[in-house]
């Protein structure tokens, strides 16, 4: 088991400078986050989209909003367990507290801070009777880069971005790891992607390298255990059958609440009840900040964000201490600096 000074639950921009201000406070922190990579809600809804509110910053993406928090806590080595999503916190009789995750990583530590947003996203879900058992098989719905599809019949099943690029990605693979055969299937004909990735979807289908099936999935063909074929109904109303090795859903992504309310945590409408001066919540120890929250006045942004975890880092930190510290400046103090990796340690 790992052990270390603060979990930091959420890695979107909150969650990425809540281990910031704990570094200033030298306190160490590991960080979980059920999505595949840093940037929570910021980096999967609007990662090319300008953000024009951030303070010294006249614009930038949310991707590259998310990239300079990354480099801003490299001097504290934060460990990050991605695609991974937290579902038990139980306090320690000793004190302290024992994370775990759905994936098995457990981790104590002395201090836990919430910043999961509206939740954990994860991928929307394609249901239909006997698919479930598939998953982590011949369904998924992450793909790991460089993964070998050769040789494969490979269905992407979605409509919008992420299954453009998807079956874009598949029907352009190296060719040692290109599937022979890569259908990207919807419900009608139309694909909300942007207009490049539209224009290479048509340009690939024109090339007989992705072909679209048009249809409503309504169910699946098992032969021996194993996933051979989706069932559609087409627009004419005529039954079809799909033949695959392996079917990719991307349907998007979906923010879950999940199991904090079942952490002890007092809630208000699904949101954490915090004091304002520190951010701490109805239990000793466990910090909340970010949309996940709720107080008097409380504004889901992120400079409202970045205010609430400087906050809890002084509180938590004033809590383990067990007594109030003193007020630091990074322009002019030297543990600050030396923290920071500006100033050699003496």
């Amino acid at each position: 088991m790992l052990s270390t000074d603060a979990i930091v639950i959420g890695a979107g921009p909150v969650g990425l400078f809540q281990v910031f201000q704990l570094g200033l406070h030298g306190l160490r922190a590991h960080v979980i986050d059920a999505l595949p990579h840093p940037g929570g809600q910021c980096a999967e809804l609007y990662g090319d989209k300008p953000i024009y509110d951030i303070p010294a910053v006249q614009a930038c993406t949310g991707n590259e909003l998310v990239q300079r928090l990354l480099a801003q806590i490299q001097p504290f080595s934060p460990t990050l367990h991605l695609g991974q999503q937290v579902d038990t916190v139980q306090t320690l009789p000793e004190g302290g507290f024992l994370v775990g995750t759905a994936q098995g990583t457990r981790l104590q530590a002395r201090a836990v801070f919430i910043a999961t947003g509206v939740g954990a996203f994860v991928p929307r879900a394609l249901k239909l009777p006997g698919l479930e058992a598939h998953e982590g098989g011949q369904l998924r719905y992450r793909l790991d880069e460089g993964s070998s599809l050769a040789g494969q019949r490979v269905v992407v099943h979605g409509g919008d971005e992420p299954a453009v690029a998807q079956a874009i990605a598949c029907a352009t693979a190296p060719e040692a790891l290109r599937p022979a055969h890569t259908t990207l299937q919807h419900r009608r004909d139309v694909f909300d992607a942007p207009p490049d990735a539209l224009e290479q979807l048509q340009a690939l289908r024109a090339a007989g390298s992705i072909e679209v099936a048009i249809g409503v999935a309504g169910g699946i063909v098992e032969e021996q255990g194993r996933l051979t074929a989706l069932e559609l109904t087409t627009p004419e109303g005529t039954q079809l059958r799909l033949p695959l090795d392996l079917l990719l859903v991307r349907l998007g992504l979906v923010p879950r609440l999940g199991p904090i309310t079942e952490w002890g945590l007092a809630l208000e409408r699904k949101q954490i009840v915090v004091d304002a001066a520190t951010f701490a919540t109805s239990v000793p120890g466990i910090h909340a900040v970010g949309d996940a929250i709720t107080y008097p006045g409380k504004r889901k942004l992120i400079l409202s964000g970045f205010h609430e975890a400087t906050l809890a880092a002084f509180g938590a930190a004033e809590w383990l201490a067990g007594h109030k510290l003193p007020l630091e400046y990074t322009t002019s103090s030297a543990l600050l600096q030396q923290r920071l990796g500006v100033q050699p340690t003496p």
